[in-house]
C-alpha cells in the first residue's frame, strides 16, 4: 500500500526517493509566493529545496498564498501533508523521483489581512509569482497595461485597502512598509514572459498610479522587479500521475508534480534586499536577461504552437505523439529553422542550433505526458505572446511569414471548435465563444479572424499578412492540416 506523504511517514517511504535532510524548525520565511501550481513547485520551489538540502540559505524558505479558489484548494492539500511536493523528473530512459519541502506555510487567499502582514514583514525580502501569462492584466494588442479591466478598477476604487488581485496587495504592502520605514522586498515574476519584470512593475505601479501619482513613481524607482527566463516543461496534474507515483514509488501524494529532467532559470541579478544563493544550484544570474528570455519564447514557445494546432486538429492526444508524426516535426523543423531563428539575436554562450536541436528532444520525451490541449489552451493571450511578434519582426525584415501565418490559420480552425474527423473541442480559452463566432465567420471571410484587435491590432492592416493568412485558411479548410503541412514544406524557401 502507497504512504500517505508526510513528515511523519517519510521514513516508510522507499530509498530510491531522495528526500529533505532539513527539518521545518530549520528553516525560516524569506519568500512569499503567489501562485502554487505545478510549475513553481517544480522550478522556483524545487531549486529551494536543493540549496537548503546542501545546508545553505535555510532562511529563505517560501510562504504560500494566491488570490483564487484554485490556491486555497491547493493550499488545503499541500498543508494536509505538511506542505511536501513529490517531483518526478523523467526522460526517455528514467524517472527520478524528489520530496521537496522549502514550502513551510500557507496564507488563504480569502484573508487579506494576514497576507498583508507577511508582506509587510521585514523578513520578507523578495515576493515572488507565478500567476499564469494571462494574469498580469496586460492588452494582448498592446501589450501595454490594462487599467480598464474590472479587478483593476474594483482595487483602485478601494485606493488598495481591500485588494482582489496579487499587485494591488504588493502595491499596498510596499507602501506601508515605506510608511514603517522597512525597505522594499524585491518583486521576482516567475512567469513566462516576455519581459516579465518590466511587465510586474507596470501591473503593481500602474494600479497604484490610478490612486496616488506619487506613490507609483516612488514604486518605479525604489523597488527592484529582477527580469528573468524560466524554463521546465510541466504538465498538468491527472489521477494517471498519481496513480504511477503510487505505483512506482510508493507514494500517495496529492498533488504530485511529474515534469522533465531539464530546467533552467536565468536572473537578472538585481536583489536590493538580498538574495539566496541559487547560483550554487545552478541558477544563472546575468545582467540582461532579455537574450536568453527572447531565445526561450520564440522558439520553444512559439515551437510549442506550432505543433499545438495541427496536432489538435488531427487529434492527437499527446505532444510526444505530435513529434512522432513525421508531417508535424519537420514542419516544426523547418519554422524555426527559416522563420524563427534567423531572427532571434545571439544569445552568449549558446548555440541556437544545438538549443533548437535540444527543444526538439524535450518535446519528444514521452514519459512527460504533456497534452496538445494543454499547449493549444489561451490561444488568445499566448500567440501574441509567442508568435505574433516574430511575424511582426519578419514583416519589418522583409523575411518569409508564410510558416508563421499558417500557425495563426492553424489556430483560427481549430477555435471552429470541430476536429477534422468532427469530434468537439471543448472550450480552450477565456475568450472561446468570441473566438468561436469569429472562427465560424472566417471560414467564407477569412480577413474576419484579423479583425479581433486586442489580438492582431494593427498586423491586420498589413496586406501581406492578410494574404499569407488568408491563403493558408483558405487551403487549410479545402484541403486539410495534411496538406496545407506539405504545401508548406514543398515551398520552403519561396516567399511569402
Amino acid at each position: 500500500m502507497a504512504v500517505a506523504l508526510s513528515r511523519a511517514r517519510l521514513g516508510e517511504i522507499g530509498s530510491a526517493v531522495a528526500r529533505p535532510r532539513y527539518q521545518p524548525q530549520d528553516l525560516t520565511a524569506g519568500i512569499v509566493h503567489f501562485g502554487l501550481g505545478n510549475f513553481h513547485r517544480a522550478h522556483q520551489a524545487a531549486y529551494l529545496d536543493e540549496l537548503f538540502d546542501g545546508g545553505s540559505d535555510r532562511d529563505w524558505a517560501i510562504i504560500g498564498t494566491g488570490v483564487r479558489e484554485g490556491d486555497a484548494e491547493m493550499g488545503r492539500d499541500l498543508a494536509a501533508q505538511d506542505f511536501l511536493t513529490t517531483v518526478v523528473a523523467q526522460e526517455a530512459a528514467s524517472s527520478q523521483a524528489r520530496i521537496t519541502g522549502s514550502m513551510i506555510g500557507f496564507i488563504p487567499p480569502g484573508d487579506a489581512g494576514a497576507i498583508l502582514q507577511h508582506l509587510v514583514d521585514g523578513r520578507t525580502r523578495i515576493v515572488s509569482l507565478t500567476v499564469t501569462e494571462g494574469g498580469y492584466y496586460v492588452d494582448p494588442a498592446t501589450q501595454a497595461f490594462d487599467a480598464d479591466h474590472p479587478d483593476i478598477v474594483a482595487d483602485a476604487a478601494g485606493r488598495l485597502g481591500h485588494s482582489r488581485t496579487a499587485f494591488g496587495l504588493i502595491a499596498a504592502a510596499l507602501l506601508q512598509r515605506r510608511a514603517a520605514g522597512i525597505a522594499p522586498f524585491t518583486v521576482m515574476s516567475c512567469d513566462n514572459l516576455p519581459g516579465n519584470g518590466h511587465v510586474t512593475q507596470n501591473a503593481v505601479a500602474g494600479l497604484a498610479e490610478l490612486v496616488s501619482r506619487p506613490d507609483a513613481q516612488w514604486i518605479r524607482e525604489a523597488v527592484a522587479f529582477p527580469n528573468g527566463m524560466v524554463d521546465r516543461i510541466t504538465p498538468a496534474t491527472s489521477g494517471r500521475e498519481r496513480a504511477a507515483l503510487s505505483a512506482d514509488f510508493g507514494i500517495d501524494d496529492a498533488r504530485p508534480v511529474y515534469c522533465e529532467d531539464f530546467r533552467q532559470w536565468v536572473l537578472e541579478d538585481r536583489f536590493p534586499a538580498g538574495r539566496p544563493r541559487l547560483e550554487q544550484v545552478g541558477v544563472q544570474f546575468v545582467a540582461d536577461v532579455a537574450p536568453f528570455e527572447l531565445m526561450k519564447i520564440r522558439i520553444l514557445n512559439g515551437g510549442h504552437a506550432a505543433i499545438a494546432y495541427p496536432a489538435g486538429l488531427l487529434d492527437i492526444h499527446f505532444v510526444h505523439e505530435a513529434m512522432e508524426d513525421p508531417q508535424i516535426a519537420r514542419f516544426l523543423s523547418a519554422l524555426i529553422d527559416d522563420e524563427i531563428v534567423p531572427l532571434v539575436p545571439p544569445v552568449p554562450g549558446i548555440d541556437l542550433k544545438a538549443y533548437k536541436r535540444t527543444i526538439e528532444r524535450r518535446f519528444a520525451n514521452p514519459k512527460i505526458g504533456d497534452t496538445i490541449r494543454r499547449l493549444c489552451l489561451d490561444g488568445s493571450n499566448r500567440q501574441p505572446k509567442f508568435i505574433l511578434p516574430t511575424l511582426r519582426d519578419a514583416l519589418r525584415a522583409g523575411s518569409p511569414i508564410a510558416g508563421l501565418a499558417l500557425v495563426s490559420a492553424l489556430w483560427c480552425r481549430y477555435c471552429y471548435g470541430e476536429t477534422e474527423s468532427g469530434r468537439s473541442i471543448a472550450p480552450n480559452d477565456p475568450n472561446w465563444g468570441r473566438l468561436t463566432e469569429q472562427a465560424r465567420k472566417a471560414r467564407s471571410a477569412p480577413e474576419t479572424w484579423l479583425e479581433m484587435q486586442d489580438v492582431y491590432g494593427d498586423l491586420r492592416d498589413d496586406r501581406r499578412f492578410r494574404d499569407a493568412f488568408s491563403q493558408a485558411l483558405q487551403r487549410v479548410w479545402s484541403l486539410g492540416t495534411r496538406s496545407s503541412l506539405d504545401h508548406y514544406l514543398a515551398g520552403r524557401g519561396l516567399m511569402p
